[in-house]
């Protein structure tokens, strides 16, 4: 159809914060946009705030596999229908999906993720010490941001981050659109087999950690639980690294913003929740797709039609926070959708939040005079893939 924009144009960013300008025309003029997607199929993609709460709280739009055309993945190659696969829930709709979910639910509310604190704030600072050790022009990535993030996501989980490196890489190259499909793979199995021999270890052994908790439970069965610890794993760990780590890169630019933070600290989780929204780092993978027909701001979605919400665009909506592309820490942010809406939003989000605060404030508290150790145009960025990213971030102080 001719007026289809391309899937390539919503994901080049313009700017190293910013989504494409497309979104604010496509906002003002038809918010519920057609899309072509690589394999030809038309669907649609959504930019205002309402719309995305509106398709992802209606359980009319699938997210399962089995019933969902899902025409690209972020590596620009077309996915079939599958059968669910066990203990994958975010591919699932209720029952399967409440079914999974309310397995763990428990484990990752506010209270429980406070619990998880002091332990963050040791990891940190464990972190801040690598760094100065390394002095200035240490990479701020792979010496804090990844490894506070996974550290205590592995932790909470039950993985022995000694064995990290069995593990901890295949992340990271499932959300980099450049790395080898065979190696994307390789590694996929290498952290597969590993969570088989942690499973098995804590049938014999249970321990204080997620993993000995639901075997407990007695309802999953080992290829369910492996799936599971995956999932946990590929979600929370890079999304909360680059949240991080591209956090600081934007106060660094941002100085005003970080002299007002830096005057009053109290400031510091009103700071998180504005740079989660002026960042949307999970910018890609959702979308969904019409089970039936669905009359949606003045267009008929007919069933199949494949449906991609921009969380970004969302955030950036004027509707719902007044000049969305200024960063500005004294903002009311409450209802972004940095961490999704509906029955899909983020499980992990308050650990994330929990960790978050953790970095911060020690990088704040260790280097009071923190800055980018190169210029601001070559701090490298992965601007596709499922999260937006910096891939280094050399600092000095």
């Amino acid at each position: 159809m001719s007026d289809a924009i391309s899937f390539e144009e919503p994901w080049a960013r313009t700017h190293q914060f910013d989504p494409p300008a497309l979104f604010d025309e496509l906002r003002a003029k038809r918010p519920l946009a057609r899309m072509e997607y690589p394999d030809g199929h038309i669907g649609w993609i959504v930019s205002s705030y309402e719309l995305a709460r509106s398709v992802l709280s209606d359980l009319r739009f699938s997210h399962s596999t089995e019933v969902g055309h899902f025409p690209v993945t972020h590596r620009g190659q077309v996915m079939p229908n599958h059968p669910r696969i066990p203990g994958m829930f975010i591919h699932m709709d209720p029952p399967d999906h409440t079914h999974y979910r309310r397995m763990l639910t428990g484990e990752f509310t506010a209270r429980r993720a406070q619990l998880l604190a002091p332990r963050a704030e040791a990891v940190a600072a464990e972190q801040i010490e690598v760094l100065k050790r390394l002095g200035p022009g240490a990479d701020l990535v792979k010496n804090f941001a990844k490894p506070l993030s996974l550290r205590v996501l592995s932790e909470f989980v039950g993985l022995p981050y000694d064995q990290v490196h069995r593990y901890g890489h295949a992340p990271t190259l499932l959300h980099d659109t450049d790395a080898d499909p065979q190696e994307v793979v390789a590694a996929m199995g290498e952290a597969a087999a590993f969570f088989a021999e942690v499973i098995a270890d804590r049938r014999a052994d249970p321990r204080d950690d997620l993993i000995s908790r639901l075997i407990a439970g007695g309802e999953l069965s080992d290829e369910e639980l492996g799936n599971m610890v995956t999932l946990l794993l590929f979600a929370g760990y890079e999304t909360t690294e680059s949240a991080l780590a591209v956090g600081v890169f934007a106060l660094l630019h941002h100085q005003d913003q970080l002299k007002a933070l830096r005057a009053e600290p109290a400031k510091l989780d009103g700071a998180i929740e504005e740079l989660l929204r002026y960042l949307s780092v999970n910018q890609y993978d959702t979308y969904r797709t019409a089970r039936e027909d669905v009359e949606l701001a003045g267009e008929t979605v007919r069933e199949g039609d494949s449906v991609t919400v921009s969380l970004p665009a969302a955030n950036r909506d004027p509707a719902k926070f007044g000049c969305p592309a200024a960063l500005d820490i004294d903002r009311e942010t409450s209802g972004h959708v940095a961490f999704g809406f509906g029955i899909h939003q983020c499980l992990g989000q308050n650990l994330a939040r929990v960790e978050l605060r953790a970095g911060f404030s020690a990088l704040l508290r260790a280097f009071p005079d923190l800055d980018l150790a190169v210029a601001f145009e070559d701090v490298p960025l992965r601007l596709k893939g499922s999260v937006f990213a910096v891939k280094s971030l050399p600092v000095t102080w």
